[in-house]
């Protein structure tokens, strides 16, 4: 069987987390700049066709799908405040043992979510802009934190079918 994954050397877990941190910050400006050109470009209605994506302006009073938009803002952006807080925590743990794939998939999903609780702060609406006509509008917050959530799955996947195998 393989042992876990040992803890890094001080130096390599202070490099994870400065790496961590940078990430999450670029992917949060990342992301609020373009809702924020967003809000300014597609203020007028406009949508603009890119084959099968558009981007056309909505703003989203819950969180995914619209899922508690009936919510008091104050209740939703505290209990996604609440849950980004806990998922900085797991990533600044998580880090003192992850390979370098899992550092930036964590810090692909954290930091959307930063930027989605951000935006959300602001007026309690999520603005989005990329829309496809079959699902619902989205923006690049929400396609960082799927890409990290399937990145982290798939390298947990991963690691345990290695394991599963060496144990056979």
């Amino acid at each position: 069987m393989k042992p876990r994954r040992q803890p890094r050397p001080r130096a390599d877990k202070i490099r994870a987390r400065i790496t961590l941190a940078a990430a999450v910050v670029l992917v949060a400006g990342l992301d609020l700049g373009t809702k924020e050109w967003a809000g300014r470009a597609l203020n007028d209605g406009s949508i603009t066709n890119f084959g099968p994506l558009q981007l056309r302006l909505a703003f989203n009073p819950g969180v995914a799908f619209s899922l508690g938009d009936t919510l008091p803002r104050a209740a939703l952006l505290g209990i996604t405040g609440l849950i980004v807080v806990a998922l900085a925590f797991v990533a600044f743990w998580f880090t003192r043992s992850a390979a370098w794939p899992g550092v930036l998939a964590l810090a692909a999903l954290l930091g959307g979510a930063v930027a989605n609780v951000l935006d959300r702060a602001a007026d309690g609406l999520v603005t989005d802009y990329l829309h496809t006509g079959w699902f619902p509008t989205f923006n690049l917050a929400d396609v960082f934190v799927v890409t990290g959530a399937a990145a982290l799955a798939a390298i947990s996947w991963r690691a345990s079918a290695t394991t599963t195998a060496e144990a056979t």
